[in-house]
């Protein structure tokens, strides 16, 4: 397989669109943190997962974009188009990165160095921007052989792979950021260590992510081959009336389309990796691109695809768009593989894989309806207070963290966090022994042993133990009176067991206490 590469796309389509010269510096963020930056940015200190704040602070000329994936798509196209002008069977894996089976190209081209030199020419000449390409057997080893410009013999994929540090196996959309620090940890720092562990320690350490991590760091193929012709009635095409000329519109219809479309797939045991998208103008033109992805796509993955698929077509520069609206879409799987590499894992099955598509698509309808923010998943991020590592995820979007994994917080409440964090602080007030209240002092101190608690005005319960304060590094950069947090057990009451709650003090005198979260 051929991969050709094009070094820093975000950044590259995104300067392209704001007008930004090559050599001026430049980053694209996504959640105030660096993803994507240009050599020039690199050489002046900027580094991906790097703070915003941090980076303008090393890169004082450092020009700022957000992270756009439809911006992304829509000017690759003018790449992918480039390509398919040379070699039949283009398949775009993201934005940046296409793949194409070398064996026919390269011998109607005079051999493989022959044609990455004709696509590196003409992507340079139809697309204006840089290229590089690599040869080796297996995507993944494609990948890392474009990035290096490499020509791997076959065979000889496992002694390329070796010497390469393991965290080439975390390559972007392949959530192995966990697996790979833990690798790492262990010891393992090249794909060639890793590759030395048999397969079925691999399997009872690592899981099923870890089986697959592995056959890549062993220069075999993401998955065995599927030697199985797609049904035909797995091929799903939607009529468009009136005709879609907008890409917002695409984007709400792929929606569904990439529901139905995955539902048929799971209806017999199988999900895509390799998708095709194929389109008719109104004038009756033909529009059609494949994407590859190394994990079976979900309705997401798929939908997200669509759009911008969408995005590069309706887009493109004039003269390379489409003259009318599309009036037919169809979604063929291009490539297939069997449903159980879609199973949870034997012991961790703890519900019906039919009631999980079902509440999906209900969710995918409550999205349509209200918006891709009306359905959201909590999930665990960095931060110093309880209600600050709750974040919310919209349904469909990558569940990543923010915040660094190593961050230390300072001033963070130390563990057990508490079981329910209210979203809305309930009023408090604490007395000690003698009825008085009780505050924080400028030198983060109780004034006073706590001694009872009131709840929004109710009875005082007795405090039997408690453990604090912890000012917070925010809060001692905010002017007013000391804050911090306290950790208090209340009394039993009747049968009931001890309670215990997290109460946030401010002021020394006429202190304000507030209840924020519950412990279980």
């Amino acid at each position: 397989m051929l991969v050709l590469w094009c070094p820093d796309w975000p950044v590259v389509a995104a300067a392209a669109v704001g007008g930004i010269s090559a050599t001026q510096p430049a980053a694209v963020f996504s959640a105030n943190r660096v993803v994507a930056s240009n050599a020039v940015a690199r050489r002046g200190g900027v580094r991906r997962g790097m703070r915003r704040r941090e980076a303008q602070s090393n890169c004082p000329e450092l020009s700022v974009f957000n992270a756009d994936d439809g911006r992304d798509a829509r000017l690759f196209e003018a790449v992918a188009r480039a390509v398919e002008a040379f070699v039949v069977g283009v398949e775009v894996v993201r934005p940046g990165l296409v793949a194409v089976p070398v064996a026919g190209a390269a011998g109607y081209f005079g051999g493989e160095h022959a044609l990455v030199e004709r696509l590196v020419d003409e992507v340079s000449a139809a697309a204006g921007v840089e290229s590089q390409a690599g040869v080796a057997e297996g995507l993944f080893a494609a990948t890392l052989a474009a990035r290096r410009g490499a020509f791997v013999e076959p065979g000889c994929v496992a002694e390329f792979l070796a010497p390469l540090p393991v965290t080439e196996l975390d390559q972007p959309g392949s959530d192995r950021a966990e697996l790979v620090d833990l690798v790492r940890r262990l010891g393992l720092k090249t794909l060639g260590a890793f590759a030395a562990l048999s397969e079925r320690d691999v399997a009872n350490r690592f899981g099923a992510a870890g089986v697959l991590a592995h056959r890549l760091a062993r220069g075999r193929s993401e998955r065995p081959p599927l030697r199985r012709r797609p049904p035909p009635e797995l091929t799903l095409t939607e009529e468009f009336d009136p005709v879609v000329e907008r890409v917002d519109v695409a984007a709400f219809l792929a929606k569904g389309l990439a529901t139905r479309f995955c539902a048929g797939l799971a209806g017999h045991g199988l999900a895509c990796t390799r998708l095709g998208i194929y389109a008719v103008t109104e004038e009756g033109e033909h529009l059609g691109r494949v994407w590859r992805c190394a994990e079976p796509l979900t309705p997401a993955g798929v939908a997200d695809r669509v759009r911008w698929q969408f995005e590069g077509w309706l887009r493109a520069a004039p003269g390379q768009r489409p003259t009318s609206g599309v009036v037919r879409l169809r979604l063929e799987p291009e490539e297939l593989v069997e449903g159980r590499s879609l199973q949870l894992d034997l012991w961790q099955n703890g519900g019906s894989d039919e009631a999980d598509e079902r509440a999906a698509r209900a969710f995918v309808r409550v999205q349509g309806l209200l918006g891709p923010e009306g359905v959201v998943t909590p999930m665990l991020d960095g931060a110093r207070d309880p209600a600050g590592r709750v974040r919310l995820v919209a349904w469909g979007d990558p569940r990543e963290r923010t915040t660094p994994p190593d961050a230390t917080w300072p001033g963070r409440l130390p563990a057990p966090s508490p079981a329910t964090v209210l979203d809305r602080p309930v009023p408090a007030q604490v007395f000690d022994a003698d009825g008085r209240p009780v505050g924080i002092t400028g030198r983060d101190q109780v004034t006073t042993v706590p001694h009872r608690l009131s709840i929004a005005g109710g009875p005082r319960r007795d405090i039997v133990a408690w453990a604090g304060p912890w000012p917070t590094a925010a809060d001692r950069r905010r002017p007013g009176p000391p804050r911090a947090r306290v950790q208090l057990v209340l009394a039993a009451e009747g049968d009931e067991p001890p309670e215990a709650v997290l109460a946030y003090c401010a002021g020394t005198e006429n202190p304000l206490w507030t209840v924020e979260g519950v412990y279980d």
